[in-house]
């Protein structure tokens, strides 16, 4: 495979997108410059597709791609279904692989939801002795800590060992400062991953400020995908000083890393039962956070995205619950600006219009609808009908994009593509079929709006063996990517 960019041409192609016999692509400079029959060229490299599948390369939309490197590394408790099944794969790896001295033991995905216990820092005590234990929920809004850990982290004496929200963000972020060597090889790893999965970019929406560190990989040899990398309120003033707008190329990057959006959390969770919504939970009735959290308050939201749009970073808003993406919203509405609102899980009827009346991209994440299919049917009962609503979305006009909100689930759009097509997984039967979306607008809302490809299309593209618009559910979730190619330079290849 040669990496760097040079003329190319591919022979006996399949358009997905369009109808007829396999054409040839001729590539040149980073860009399609012709598709046709029997094209004579030049060029310094011949491929010969052999009637297989090419389409646009393919965009995650949403990922943390720090923390999608690291669960690379961590424990996996995915599988425990109680926390005492969580606390005995805890004990496992302590007997078998524990950390070097005065290390943590760091774990990922735990969903508790539906547990029939509780977590709690004297179950994890029992099991690690004087090892510090740090242990993030799937979703990302809960650490579980043992007796060691909280007080590492100046929680000593917590009640329960469980911090929620922004606590659970601050352990996280600690845990995650890592010398960048380490985490940059990781993140190497990862992006070569995904390269292997047909895509050719993200939108990185890591919690701390990483636009140098991206530029940093990018020079020392990271260049397998584009990015457009994030800014949260911590550093607006920082990058509103440096003068950087959303779209803005970073110097240094060859155009590979620009600026992305202004992202900003307004609730919580579902899986914590923090997503903020107009009814209460049930059992929480009456309760105080009985609705969920409203991390942000109206006024404060308006400040916020006005002082961002108004320099030129297109906002970005979290929110889960359907109160949530009323708020959202209105604020968009008040100030008149564009932008997306991340996750939109719930949705009351009369704002999916809303969605289209003012421009508003739906950034949504399908696998998070298999994951949370249970829970949801738990804590909005009477009301997933509107829940992960995408055809419901769409049938109101309104733009969407696909994402995983890795390492919450998979950096794999194919996987998020059978999600939003097949509304199954596991062999259960589909949930909410109805609310299933054509595999046409599955795959241009993973590909960044491109429905095919075309002559002067930018040379970013996946060669496949099947066509994404007829594989079924377990095709895509296991589909075979032959070859990504990147602004003309493979980064991934395995063509005979």
């Amino acid at each position: 495979m040669r990496s760097e960019r040079g003329d190319v041409l591919l022979r006996s192609a399949r358009l997905v997108g369009t109808a007829g016999d396999p054409l040839d692509l001729l590539i040149e400079d980073g860009v399609i410059t012709a598709i046709g029959e029997t094209i004579d060229s030049n060029a310094a490299q011949v491929v010969e597709v052999g009637g297989r599948w090419v389409s646009p390369g393919l965009w995650d939309s949403h990922v943390h791609m720090g923390q999608w490197a690291l669960l690379r590394q961590r424990l996996d408790l995915s599988s425990a279904t109680s926390a005492a099944g969580a606390a005995l794969l805890v004990g496992e790896r302590l007997r078998e692989m524990p950390p070097p001295a005065g290390q943590p033991l760091i774990g990922y995905g735990f969903q508790d939801g539906l547990w029939p216990d509780a977590p709690s820092a004297e179950l994890l005590d029992a099991v690690s002795a004087d090892v510090p234990v740090v242990l993030v929920s799937k979703d990302l809004h809960t650490a579980w800590l043992n007796s060691p850990a909280l007080a590492n982290h100046g929680h000593a004496g917590h009640p329960t060992g469980l911090l929620r929200e922004q606590a659970a963000f601050d352990v996280n972020a600690r845990i995650s400062a890592l010398p960048d060597e380490h985490l940059d090889a990781w993140v190497a790893d990862a992006v070569q991953a995904a390269a292997a999965r047909g895509v050719v970019g993200i939108v990185d929406l890591e919690m701390t400020l990483s636009i140098d560190r991206w530029a940093h990989r990018v020079a020392t040899g990271t260049r397998g995908l584009r990015v457009r990398t994030g800014v949260y309120a911590q550093d607006l003033d920082a990058v509103i000083a440096r003068g950087l707008r959303t779209g803005d190329v970073i110097d240094g990057t060859d155009g590979l890393v620009t600026m992305g959006p202004f992202k900003i959390i307004t609730d919580g969770s579902l899986n914590t039962r923090t997503a903020f919504c107009h009814d209460p939970y049930p059992g929480l009735e009456g309760k105080d956070g009985g609705h969920g959290i409203s991390t942000v308050n109206g006024n404060d939201l308006v400040d916020h995205l006005r002082r961002a749009s108004s320099a030129g970073l297109v906002p970005a808003v979290h929110a889960i619950g359907d109160a949530a993406n009323s708020l959202v919203l209105d604020a968009f509405e008040e100030i008149g600006c564009g932008g997306s609102i991340e996750h939109a899980q719930l949705v009351r009827e009369e704002d999916f219009g809303r969605f289209a009346q003012l421009g508003i991209t739906a950034s949504v994440q399908p696998e998070h609808a298999m994951d949370d299919r249970d829970v949801a049917d738990r804590y909005w009962p009477g009301r997933t009908h509107r829940a992960f609503a995408f055809a419901s979305l769409v049938a109101a006009g309104v733009r969407i994009t696909l994402g995983s909100d890795a390492p919450v689930a998979q950096l794999d759009p194919w996987v998020s593509m059978a999600a939003a097509v097949s509304r199954a997984r596991d062999g259960r039967e589909a949930w909410h079929p109805e609310q299933r979306v054509l595999s046409s607008v599955a795959l241009a809302a993973s590909t960044d709006g491109r429905a095919t490809l075309r002559a002067g299309s930018v040379a970013d593209l996946v060669i496949s063996e099947l066509d994404p618009l007829v594989a079924g559910d377990q095709q895509l979730r296991n589909f075979q990517v032959s070859a990504t190619m990147l602004d003309g330079r493979w980064t991934h290849f395995t063509l005979d």
